[in-house]
């Protein structure tokens, strides 16, 4: 692959296991659907195991429903009519992992010293339960010692008041609400930075990028009500099950319609195959739904090879149709109208090999021929994707090649039919709406500085690739984190752990105890936070916050029960203690109104953007929530050129073809996690039980190994930069995915990640396609 003179040359990385897990893991025979009674049973176990099992059941009734509080985990659409149980599995494990009697009080933390608690798992870290007091580290006795609120924030504000603003991080997890988010960048930039990296950098970046030149919108242009009037639907490498499984009941509800659900994804994933509603009595005896009406399982970074293939087969059905004086299988009208390169890209298509298209995607000539049947046949057809397509090198391309199909058939503007990107995060999309992002051209410094009365600075910050080489070779001084668990999320843990403890000022402000938190800078603080379900009491009484979905609607929430402990506060507070504390006084920016009635910030949040958010207070609580405009929708194109654009393709894959020594790893989530929150060692819907540390291969990979199940193994990364990148105590365990292509956990993986490798013009990590080698690991070794 590269690299010249990288500055990350100099280090070396290793992370091996050489000791078996105390459990070994294995693969059960038959994996339990999606939903059904495995999901009760979790849900059972994780309510006890928590110890609210009375309390937990009563605000799982609020959660995603009007008058409650918007799920804390994935940013799916809330309907405007709810179900009675309006929360998934992993929706509701986030809430009872949130309100859990567990807590981790100033006593723990005297007991356990912050390199003991480096040994801990990242699951028996968060299971300790809710931060309930302010901490600092003390590096005197390496363990964090408690501080009060206004000591604390005097101190930050005095380190923050030191340091050059460019050489601080603030970052954000897509965890805080739209008035956090709004508060938080306006902080920064009145400090004088717009580093602003987010966990879209690490995600849907590609979509941000992608979008915008051949729609003119950085989001998906689909409402949840398009699920009712699809007649086909797609999905690019999004797994439903473990990001999203609410969306599992339209899905439903299009296959009782007879809508076709087509799939393209290495792995079989259960969500993607059947479903059983938990609430329906008549499911949860007869075995649920079909989902998927065709699974074909593409090859890992082949799925622009594939999408070719689909618009190939579509175009030369077209130009048989014109021949023979037929129906136009294209929506010419549309396409002179609305569009601009099609001539170039059908071209493209049409010089592409089948030969080639089958090799590179994995998939068959007649697969990709009966998937461009059933879109031809469909007049409103919906195409998601996930992260298995945005986590690629060629990941920008990848969602514009999606858009160059829907485009065939003007598919994006019209009822029923759209581009459908499934973000991960409950408000990761709301909160760059509000602001949050390194690049200006995004955030509106004009109005801001109209309306505050300061010069915001005007160069673009860091995204997160960034910000990782500026902790690494030393010019990152400061790191401000609303959320995450940013160390361990990030590529190159191996060297981002050790550098981040050079630093000099790490605030943490967070609900429970992670990874990042035991890597201590010179000055560090660790701010405990309400959580969203939790009743947020100010000068006039409870508030609401509010966060935008994957559909770009808004939505309001309200906490449902006590705060945990007397000394956490909101994000809000919190926020503007720190601004307090560094800023000098504006008198065009209230603080403490703005806390004492959060109103006030979106009164605020509607000036800064008054397109966006007419009547924000009064609309809020609408049922469904109140939709962004988006222009495309109405097909309205804000490119340069006034048109939707297709593209041509700079590669026809999405890995760099390698040798026969070579697999492509691509990293998972289970079922028992969000992110990087592991709630359980088991990953019920891919049948693994007993632990993470795993390699999912295909049998006629181990057979040529002469590998056998349970063997354990280390994967090294095949490039060469004069970094040395392993991961051993991985056992190897037989699994549907395509040949030459394995797959293990995130974010234990990321150690193999190069912090070079990623998506071209996105910078996201290309996490979904890593190229590796497979040794074993002899026992002792």
């Amino acid at each position: 692959m590269r690299q010249g003179d990288d500055p990350f040359r100099i280090h070396s990385s290793r992370c091996l296991m050489s000791s078996r897990p105390r459990t070994e893991p294995e693969v059960e025979q038959k994996p339990d659907a999606a939903g059904g009674w495995g999901s009760v049973h979790a849900l059972t176990s994780i309510l006890a195991r928590e110890q609210v099992p009375a309390l937990g059941t009563e605000i799982l009734m609020k959660q995603n429903k009007t008058d409650g509080f918007m799920c804390v985990s994935c940013s799916w659409a809330k309907p405007a009519e709810p179900h009675a149980f309006e929360f998934c599995e992993n929706g509701a494990k986030a809430t009872i992992w949130e309100i859990t009697e567990k807590r981790t009080t100033p006593e723990f933390f005297a007991e356990h010293t912050v390199s003991e608690l480096r040994t801990w798992s990242d699951h028996a870290l968060e299971q300790n339960g809710r931060l309930t007091h302010p901490m600092r580290y003390d590096a005197a006795s390496d363990k964090y010692v408690p501080v009060g609120w206004d000591e604390a924030f005097a101190a930050i504000g005095a380190e923050l008041k030191a340091l050059e603003p460019r050489s601080v991080v603030m970052y954000s997890s897509g965890r805080a609400s739209l008035e956090a988010s709004y508060m938080y960048q306006l902080f920064g930039r009145m400090y004088g930075t717009n580093n602003f990296p987010d966990s879209s950098n690490m995600c849907h970046e590609s979509t941000s990028v992608g979008l915008p030149p051949v729609i003119g919108s950085p989001v998906g242009t689909v409402l949840l009500s398009d699920f009712d009037k699809a007649e086909c639907i797609f999905f690019f490498g999004q797994n439903t099950t473990t990001n999203s499984p609410r969306m599992l009941h339209p899905l439903q509800g299009a296959v009782k319609r007879g809508v076709p659900i087509i799939t393209f994804n290495p792995l079989r994933e259960r969500g993607l195959e059947r479903f059983v509603d938990p609430q329906s009595p008549t499911q949860m005896i007869a075995g649920g739904t079909r989902i998927s009406s065709q699974y074909c399982q593409v090859r890992v970074g082949g799925d622009i090879a594939a999408i070719v293939g689909l618009c190939k087969a579509v175009i030369e059905a077209d130009d048989v149709a014109k021949q023979i004086g037929g129906p136009r299988i294209l929506d010419v009208g549309f396409i002179e109208e609305h569009t601009h390169g099609f001539e170039a890209f059908a071209a493209c298509c049409r010089d592409q090999a089948w030969a080639d298209l089958e090799r590179i995607s994995g998939v068959s000539e007649a697969e990709i021929r009966r998937a461009a049947g059933a879109y031809i046949h469909a007049s409103a057809v919906i195409a998601n994707y996930g992260m298995g397509v945005t986590q690629h090198e060629y990941g920008v391309e990848t969602v514009q090649m999606i858009v160059n199909l829907l485009l065939l058939r003007g598919n994006i503007g019209k009822p029923g039919a759209g581009i459908s990107p499934v973000r991960g995060h409950s408000n990761v999309q709301g909160q760059r709406t509000v602001g949050i992002s390194e690049k200006t051209k995004l955030v509106p410094l004009d109005a801001l500085e109209e309306l505050y009365q300061f010069e915001p600075p005007r160069e673009d910050g860091l995204a997160t690739v960034d910000a990782c080489k500026g902790i690494l070779d030393g010019t990152v001084r400061g790191f401000i984190s609303l959320g995450g668990n940013f160390a361990r999320a990030v590529p190159e843990r191996s060297l981002i752990e050790p550098a981040w403890m050079k630093m000099r000022l790490s605030v943490q402000i967070a609900t429970k105890l992670n990874r990042t938190h035991l890597l201590p800078g010179e000055a560090t603080y660790l701010l405990p936070c309400l959580g969203r379900i939790e009743i947020d009491r100010q000068e006039t009484g409870p508030q609401a916050v509010s966060m935008e979905d994957s559909t770009a609607c808004i939505h309001g929430s309200r906490g449902q029960r006590e705060p945990v402990s007397e000394h956490v506060r909101s994000e809000p507070f919190i926020v503007a203690g720190l601004a307090k504390a560094t800023l000098p006084p504006n008198p065009s920016v209230d603080w403490d109104k703005w806390v004492s009635n959060y109103a006030f910030v979106r009164d605020a949040i509607e000036a800064t953007y008054p397109d966006q958010f007419k009547d924000f207070n009064k609309r809020m609580f609408t049922p469904g929530g109140f939709p962004r405009p988006i222009e495309a929708r109405e097909r309205v194109w804000k490119t340069p050129n006034g048109k939707a654009n297709f593209t041509v393709p700079e590669s026809l894959t999405n890995r760099r073809e390698q040798g026969a020594d070579i697999y492509q790893l691509v990293t998972l989530r289970a079922d028992g996690q969000f992110n990087t929150t592991v709630y359980s060692e088991d990953d019920r819907f891919r049948g693994v039980k007993g632990g993470r540390n795993v390699v999912l291969m295909n049998e006629k990979d181990m057979a040529r190994l002469a590998l056998k199940k349970g063997d354990m193994l280390i994967l090294s990364t095949a490039v060469d930069d004069g970094i040395r990148r392993e991961l051993g105590g991985l056992i190897v365990l037989p699994y549907d995915i395509p040949e030459k292509c394995i797959a293990g956990y995130y974010p234990e993986c990321n150690v193999l990640i190069p912090l070079w490798h990623f998506a071209k013009e996105s910078k996201v990590p290309a996490a979904k396609s890593v190229p590796v080698r497979v040794t074993v690991q002899h026992e002792g070794g």
